[in-house]
């Protein structure tokens, strides 16, 4: 059960709207390639609170955002973009072949 301090990874991405369904979410953290200040992690429930990095791969780059705060609920876009930063855009990320060196640890 979550509390005000935390949300579950899955659900927050859902909400900020970085894939359309929470089971994308869920199937794209389960492939092991996420990181949550900087510990892998494949667990869809890990738990994220504000001021965390997450870096995680999406649409072929490597985006890295810090969480400002957490979701009440899936609203519209605008309202998404306010829960995090960009730290990386996804035109400054690594090359195709440093996703490779990235997802292997």
């Amino acid at each position: 059960m979550e509390d005000q301090s935390w949300q579950r990874l899955d659900k927050w991405l859902w909400c900020a709207r970085f894939l359309k369904s929470r089971a994308d979410c869920s199937r794209l953290i389960a492939e092991g390639s996420f990181r949550i200040n900087r510990q892998p992690t494949d667990k869809p429930h890990a738990k994220l609170r504000p001021g965390d990095v997450i870096t995680m791969p999406l649409r072929g780059d490597i985006r890295v955002i810090e969480v400002l705060s957490l979701a009440s609920r899936r609203g519209p876009a605008p309202e998404a973009q306010t829960l995090y930063r960009e730290i990386i855009a996804p035109q400054q990320a690594c090359a195709p072949a440093d996703m490779a060196a990235f997802s292997e640890g």
